[in-house]
């Protein structure tokens, strides 16, 4: 019985870690993709920081990442940049490749 139970356990931690993890990557994605918003809209060094964060938080609006896009989307067209839907979610998916690289380099 022990062996059932010490199993159990072993998956409840990995599942627990890999959750972990996807959300430190999903963080830092959404950190890098306000960076890339960032520039795009000509933020200084200090607003840039401000938004970086802000998108971020804005992940915790919603489950998804529908509630990150609406927002850098809707920034940066507020901005004056030309951006369309699948721009940004194209950079999403290649912050998204960045941000897993990062991680894992540092494991």
């Amino acid at each position: 019985m022990t062996d059932f139970h010490d199993r159990e356990r072993a998956e409840e931690a990995k599942f627990a870690l890999d959750e972990e993890t996807l959300f430190r990557i999903t963080a830092r994605r959404n950190r890098l993709l306000g960076e890339w918003a960032a520039q795009k809209m000509s933020l200084s060094e200090a607003e840039t920081e401000a938004y970086r964060k802000a998108v971020v938080q804005a992940d915790f609006e919603e489950a998804g990442d529908e509630d990150v896009i609406r927002k850098v989307l809707g920034d940066m067209t507020a901005a004056g940049v030309e951006v369309d839907d699948a721009t940004v979610r194209a950079a999403m998916d290649e912050k998204m490749i960045e941000a897993r690289r990062h991680y894992m380099g540092q494991s």
